[in-house]
């Protein structure tokens, strides 16, 4: 799938011939996204620490609460995919909107869940919220930016994204110290449901949203068209396998730090360094993808790096060398996931775009749901090392058949 050799305006993407006059400034419709997105994410991510430790004072088994965390990531996961193209056919922001409502509820549900069944109920239903809120404002994000500044939009949205999943559970465990479980979860409802007001009246207004019957139908030839998109597929496909490799860090290297001597101080140090250097890596790698010939030349760069990056923290063996290999993985997750999220923008027609984002959003849950549900037994069996050696042999297996994909779209972005 290439790009037309003629120009077309510099706000447009493929597959554009116009767009409705926006009545907001680019930058601050934006800055609204973003906003959004991090107070919405700061807000469900409130809980996510504090429910395993709610559900054990409950009486709930580790097993039970692996299965309260597992049934959040599954739906999640698996229902991005359908809720994007959802919004393609109904609009963006009335999904955003019942995301919101959603999520505000089951936050309320979980002080009146007594039982550790009651309570993969309710996170079943938090999946439902997060998977209608996150492929949705990607697909805005690609909706109002002009296709020169695709890479340093998508720059600011994910900073904006990953720093509200650092400061989300860092704060709800303070809070849940001073106030207890049930208050918190009160208040998170509260807050959540507070947003609806600035999604509805402030969120910009999206083609999506306005797209006549006619336009609509054409989502659904979009769906059957995704099969033959060979781009797209490479987009999802690396996006699969640098969640593999996220998923080893996350699942597995505390225990294997612990193993080597550290306490849990230092392994939380870990993974802040993790967390900012990902997140301050978003900006910077977003303007070098606008400004490289092809984006997928830096996604690439970015794949190979994490693949690197987890050798290095399979090797680790001291406090320094985690510290390295946790910054060095940041990095490179900047560096790959940047680009992707423009690149699976540019691969799809315009009324396809939300199909596109939850696919990008599935790829993400299922890359770490599998990476947790296979490597676990072989570490058992082999060791960290090898594991991290087999995972790495998988991303440089996924950035092969990516760039393999990807080569019939041409990154060069009109009016650059």
């Amino acid at each position: 799938m290439r790009r037309p050799a003629s120009k077309k305006p510099d706000c447009l993407l493929p597959g554009e011939t116009s767009r409705p006059p926006a009545d907001k400034s680019f930058e601050t419709s934006l800055a609204i996204c973003c906003g959004l997105a991090f107070t919405a994410y700061v807000g469900s991510y409130l809980r996510i620490p504090v429910v395993p430790l709610y559900a054990r004072s409950l009486g709930a088994s580790t097993a039970e609460v692996g299965v309260i965390n597992g049934a959040f990531f599954l739906i999640a996961g698996i229902l991005s995919f359908p809720l994007g193209l959802f919004s393609d056919r109904y609009g963006r922001k009335p999904l955003v909107v019942s995301g919101l409502a959603l999520s505000a509820v089951t936050s309320w549900l979980l002080c009146v869940s007594g039982t550790p069944g009651q309570l993969v109920w309710v996170y079943l239903g938090f999946g439902v919220g997060v998977a209608a809120i996150g492929p949705t404002l990607m697909s805005y994000v690609a909706d109002i930016s002009p296709a020169s500044h695709l890479g340093r939009s998508y720059g600011w949205y994910t900073l904006s994204l990953y720093s509200a999943m650092t400061l989300g559970p860092a704060l709800g465990g303070f809070m849940a110290k001073a106030w207890g479980y049930r208050p918190l979860f009160l208040a998170t409802g509260a807050f959540l449901l507070l947003l609806i007001g600035p999604a509805m009246f402030l969120l910009p207004t999206s083609p999506a949203d306005n797209r006549s019957p006619q336009t609509k139908g054409e989502v659904w030839e979009g769906f059957r068209e995704v099969a033959h998109n060979r781009p797209l597929w490479g987009c999802w496909l690396a996006t699969l396998g640098g969640c593999f490799g996220m998923g080893l860090f996350i699942t597995f290297s505390p225990i294997q730090a612990q193993n080597r001597g550290l306490d849990l101080s230092r392994i939380g140090l870990m993974f802040a360094v993790q967390a900012v250097s990902n997140a301050l890596s978003r900006l910077p790698c977003g303007r070098l993808s606008d400004r490289l010939a092809r984006r997928s030349s830096l996604a690439t760069v970015g794949l190979a790096s994490l693949a690197v990056s987890v050798i290095a923290l399979g090797m680790s063996q001291t406090l320094t060398h985690f510290l390295l290999a946790a910054g060095a993985l940041g990095v490179s997750m900047g560096l790959a996931f940047t680009p992707i999220g423009a690149l699976t923008a540019e691969a799809v027609q315009p009324e396809a775009r939300g199909l596109a984002m939850g696919g990008y959003n599935t790829c993400i849950y299922l890359g770490m749901t599998l990476c947790s549900a296979i490597m676990g037994g072989i570490i058992c069996r082999l060791g960290f090392a090898s594991a991290a050696l087999l995972t790495t042999m998988i991303i440089l297996g996924v950035t092969g058949l990516f760039c393999w994909l990807i080569r019939d779209l041409s990154a060069v972005t009109p009016g650059r």
